[in-house]
């Protein structure tokens, strides 16, 4: 272990600590999440997804930061996306089983926030598989244009700031790791079943694990960013 991957993981302890020592932090952001759950969704995945990049880029490049890698662009990028995930979990959690009970499988209404049962699992696979395939390759193609785009404008906020040229980035974007890995392999092998467990516990935990995975979907996507120029960690 290196002095950098020491200072950074004490770092987290202090920043992180708060929450499990202090029962009046915790319900302060329980509390804040239930008020406003699309804000904290932004500043959620603002700092845990791009935490996920920052530890992406140690263990590609083998450093938490380099010139270039915009750290603010990329935790406004996220802040923003986690205001759609957020908005995704509603629809899709409220869609997909009625779909199921409309033309499978009859379920209760409400079966979501119901104990664990085989129906609540029928309805947490279906929207986990239905928002997978609908709106995550959205998602990551999105992440993936404003990802060029800061590395292309030198990771400035000012450079992040100037028109994205859409056509170009999606015509010179690398599909076959998109496809091959990000929508092949994560989504099937880790995403649905990662989501299915998400919608299998009590809503009130479901923004705390999803934040975990949010670190989790920084780590596989910066990897997938990074790995194709074939520089990894040597120290």
């Amino acid at each position: 272990m290196k002095k950098q991957d020491l200072y950074f993981g004490v770092c987290l302890g202090l920043f992180f600590c708060p929450f499990f020592l202090s029962q009046n932090v915790f319900d302060f952001y329980m509390a804040s999440v239930s008020a406003h759950a699309l804000l904290m969704s932004f500043w959620k995945f603002a700092i845990l997804a791009t935490l996920g990049e920052v530890i992406g880029l140690r263990i590609v490049r083998g450093h938490y930061y380099t010139p270039g890698f915009g750290l603010w662009p990329r935790a406004l990028v996220w802040g923003g996306l986690g205001v759609g995930i957020q908005m995704a979990f509603v629809i899709f959690a409220t869609g997909a089983p009625a779909v199921v009970s409309k033309f499978l499988v009859p379920l209760p209404q409400g079966i979501l926030g119901q104990p664990f049962s085989g129906e609540k699992l029928i309805a947490a696979f279906a929207v986990s598989v239905s928002m997978n395939l609908i709106f995550a390759p959205l998602f990551m193609t999105l992440h993936r244009v404003t990802d060029t785009h800061i590395q292309e404008t030198g990771g400035t906020l000012r450079g992040f700031f100037s028109p994205i040229d859409f056509g170009r980035i999606l015509k010179n974007m690398d599909w076959q790791v998109m496809w091959g890995f990000v929508f092949k392999k994560t989504l099937p092998l880790f995403w649905i079943p990662a989501h299915t467990i998400t919608f299998l516990l009590p809503e009130m935990h479901r923004v705390l694990f999803a934040a975990l995975l949010g670190i989790v979907l920084g780590t596989i996507l910066a990897f997938a960013s990074l790995a194709k120029s074939g520089q990894m960690a040597t120290d």
